[in-house]
């Protein structure tokens, strides 16, 4: 089976379309000489091309011209109106593309999407259907201005209620029986005692009097305080601390990154992540300079002026100082900014252009092992360590090994010592953010192990330039230090007997099977379960997850956050693709697809996502797909193939000559820990028509095909994909339009190197940046505004992002990858 989704009107089809899927078809194949379809004049080409439909209504059994904007304004227009609850077990969510108010009874959406909603009885159904079984687990996600954050329950010394056997913590699941003194686990079904502390009666229909009031037997996602026996050796953590680690050799300081960091954390300071806004952060800082030697400043509030130390044996690295290096902000607050003034000025004659970065993590490591915390490190780098010491890197920068057996090696750390580093990082609860800013290869493979392993985060600014790239930098910079984290994590998912989760993708470290240990966890960074059958599920109870997530709080307490879900289960699959969710299918396969880039060759991992899309469609063709089910075609089945298509022409599966290995490398990373929202934009970006903008309308325009057909000459686009985001100009745009959004009527006198827009006093401009900056708020990263003129030389780089067209690396358009989808299916059924 196959989904035909036209990208063009019937009477625009070209003859390169037609004779593509002309030679789907072997059994018409001597006609091919008659297609002569131009323009739509030709009448038998229009005969064929009915012919053909007819054909694929007989092999496909139903066929349909939708289009991935066309299902996401049909669930805008079914779901965003009315309230959607979410105490009804298995219901499937509207797309992460419409914005609905969520009912809350039984969880949060927001925290966890799966792939399914109703998951197969058995496993043989599973393999037979091969829609893996996953959810995408965000267990800090921010939560909306109008929703209340998840509970905290204090059940005191005793701590939380859990099963006996399983440890499943005390949710909405579990069923309480004999009057309420015990409680049935509703994951591994053992009975245990209920404390009597925590008993209570029940009613007629079974539930304890007081369920509404406790929000673990009524709410989905809650907060256990947790006791003392949950702190490592059995003692309260102490609040957890930043440590900024600036790089100081000749590119970091020409450039204008040093001043620009030290300027900016002045300010930045005083906004670090704190539980109440009217109470000041426990967080406290610390900071070092390197560049082949490492500098620790001692900011004592007693100094009148800071002290620097230097270790220049980076070979052993220990921090030369305790007292005076971590440090209460408001405390030291005149002798931290004396020194933020005079880092830029100390190395502003700098001719020093190695450094080193393995001692740099190393130096960050100790000072938290010295005070006994956890905390996060932010580093701001510039070049490829090849000085002398731990970590020392080489280029092994090597295009000819691109589309080669060996490319996987590029995607693998150089050397196994940044392994071992991050293992001890994860162990003292040392979170890593690294902010690149390379003009050369920097094996940002290698560098991004510690931050990939410890739940943190990496920042990229290549050929940084302080008048184009501060902006975003800052933004960047900012949101980091700034937004809620927890701090020394570990998290397990507990799944009712039938399936349990087997695999994880995401920043994070494991020691074992079960448990994922993240040293630091924001609310960006998500973690993907897979999940598989050990026995066989039953239709009636359905099948539970439970994700328990214990962390250290900003100001140091240590918290247990519970997230629930029901699914239903499934014995038929037409039940299963009909709440099949695209959009999270789509990011289990990129995570898995980025990951296996390191172990096998690109072209297999291609092959292995268009065979398993291919079986995905072909099953449903087989068992689904009758006549009488023809108008239940569901929103996985209709954009399946179009998103599978834009992962396989991604940068990182089909690289271009000018993709760089390190941008390969920073994408694989990235990826791997964007939500569902993130990885739908990412892949398939959003190009919004702006030539007949509503200035009254406080919703933004309908979105267009990621095609060059849907371009106006007269027209002008907003196209964004979470990293970057575009401004295209027709070249025949009118006057007015330019008049109101650049203050000037004509095309040539537009700045393609202007990175934000005039504020203009008319309604036009003012709504234009109101959705630029509404658009900025919705992702996790700052995007710069790029403005692009119609066949301009930035051109190039704004049509490789839409996505359905032909790529200039090779990439299939959709168009043709439907074709070569129809030809596998067929010989799956054949």
């Amino acid at each position: 089976m196959i989904f035909f989704v036209c990208t063009m009107e019937v009477n625009g089809l070209g003859s390169s379309f037609l004779q593509n899927i002309f030679f789907c078809f072997p059994q018409r194949k001597e006609n091919h000489s008659e297609f002569s379809f131009l323009g739509g004049q030709s009448l038998l080409g229009v005969f064929f091309f009915c012919s053909w439909i007819k054909a694929c209504q007989s092999f496909i059994g139903w066929y349909f011209f939708s289009t991935q904007i066309q299902v996401i304004e049909d669930d805008k227009a079914n779901k965003g109106s009315e309230p959607f609850t979410t105490g009804v077990r298995g219901q499937a969510p509207p797309l992460v593309t419409t914005k609905f108010q969520c009912m809350l009874f039984f969880f949060f959406f927001i925290y966890c999407k799966t792939v399914a909603y109703n998951m197969p009885c058995n496993s043989d159904m599973a393999k037979q259907s091969q829609v893996p079984l996953a959810a995408v687990i965000k267990p800090l996600a921010p939560l909306p201005p109008d929703e209340t954050p998840p509970y905290l329950v204090d059940h005191g010394e005793s701590g939380p209620i859990r099963c006996n056997r399983c440890k499943a913590y005390m949710c909405p699941y579990m069923q309480f029986i004999e009057g309420g003194r015990r409680f049935q686990c509703g994951f591994c079904s053992c009975v245990t005692e209920v404390p009597p502390h925590y008993f209570q009666h029940l009613d007629h229909t079974g539930k304890r009097v007081d369920c509404y009031d406790r929000p673990e037997l009524s709410m989905g996602s809650y907060e256990f305080m947790a006791t003392v026996d949950y702190c490592k050796n059995n003692k309260i953590p102490q609040p957890p601390a930043f440590i900024f680690l600036i790089d100081v050799s000749y590119n970091a300081v020409k450039n204008g990154m040093v001043g620009i960091v030290c300027q900016e954390l002045k300010t930045l300071l005083d906004y670090l992540p704190r539980e109440n806004p009217d109470v000041e952060s426990n967080i406290r800082v610390g900071f070092v300079t390197y560049n082949k030697v490492l500098h620790f400043y001692n900011v004592k509030a007693s100094l009148a002026q800071p002290q620097m130390m230097v270790v220049s044996d980076v070979a052993d690295m220990f921090v030369p100082l305790l007292d005076g290096f971590l440090v209460n902000v408001s405390e030291s607050r005149v002798v931290i900014e004396s020194l933020l003034d005079q880092i830029p000025e100390m190395f502003a004659d700098t001719r020093e252009t190695e450094t080193v970065f393995g001692p740099v993590i190393q130096a960050g490591l100790e000072a938290l092992k010295a005070a006994d915390c956890a905390g996060k490190l932010f580093v701001f780098h510039s070049s490829l360590p090849i000085a002398e010491a731990p970590g020392k890197l080489k280029n092994r920068e090597d295009k000819k090994l691109v589309g080669t057996d060996k490319e996987k090696s590029l995607f693998q750390p150089q050397v196994s010592f940044y392994n071992t580093l991050a293992k001890e990082c994860v162990v003292q609860g040392c979170c890593v953010d690294l902010f690149l800013f390379p003009n050369q290869y920097v094996d940002v493979a290698t560098l991004g192990v510690v931050p990939t392993s410890t739940g943190g985060s990496i920042y990229k600014y290549t050929y940084f330039q302080a008048s184009s790239d501060q902006e975003r930098f800052l933004n960047d910079l900012r949101r980091d230090v700034q937004k809620p984290m927890g701090f020394d994590a570990v998290m397990r998912v507990r799944t009712s007997t039938g399936i349990r989760a087997t695999d994880f993708f995401g920043s994070f470290y494991m020691s074992n099977t079960t448990d994922v240990e993240l040293a630091g966890l924001d609310c960006d960074k998500t973690v993907t379960v897979e999940f598989r059958h050990d026995d066989k599920l039953s239709e009636e109870t359905g099948a539970l997850m439970q994700c328990a997530v214990l962390y250290t709080s900003c100001s140091g307490q240590r918290r247990l956050r519970i997230h629930n879900m029901a699914v239903n289960c499934c014995s038929q699959l037409a039940d299963l693709y009909r709440n099949c969710e695209t959009d999270t299918v789509i990011n289990f396969f990129a995570k898995y697809a980025y990951r296996s880039v390191l172990s096998s060759p690109i072209k297999n991992v291609r092959d292995s996502l268009v065979n398993q899309c291919a079986q995905i469609l072909a099953c449903y063709r087989k068992n689904c797909a009758s006549p009488s089910s023809a108008g239940q075609v569901t929103k996985c089945m209709k954009l399946l193939p179009v998103y599978l298509n834009c992962v396989l022409k991604s940068d990182v599966l089909q690289p271009g000559a000018d993709i760089s290995l390190d941008d390969r490398a920073y994408l694989r990373q990235l990826v791997s820990t964007m939500d569902v929202s993130e990885s739908h934009v990412f892949f398939y970006p959003r190009l919004l028509p702006l030539q007949k903008l509503d200035v009254e309308s406080i919703s933004v325009p309908v979105a267009v095909r990621d095609s060059e057909e849907r371009l106006s000459r007269g027209g002008v686009y907003l196209l964004e994909n979470g990293l970057n985001i575009f401004l295209w100009v027709g070249v025949n745009a009118q006057q007015e339009l330019l008049q109101n959004i650049f203050g000037t009527p004509a095309f040539g006198q537009i700045d393609p190197n202007m990175t934000s827009l005039p504020a203009l006093d008319n309604p036009f401009s003012k709504r234009l940046r109101e959705i630029i900056e509404s658009v900025r708020a919705q992702r996790s990263r700052y995007m710069k505004l790029m403005v692009v003129k119609q066949e301009d030389k930035l051109e190039l780089i704004f049509k490789h992002f839409l996505v359905e067209d032909k790529s200039n690396n090779g990439g299939a358009s959709y168009v043709d990858f439907l074709c070569h989808m129809h030809k596998e299916i067929r010989q799956l059924l054949s």
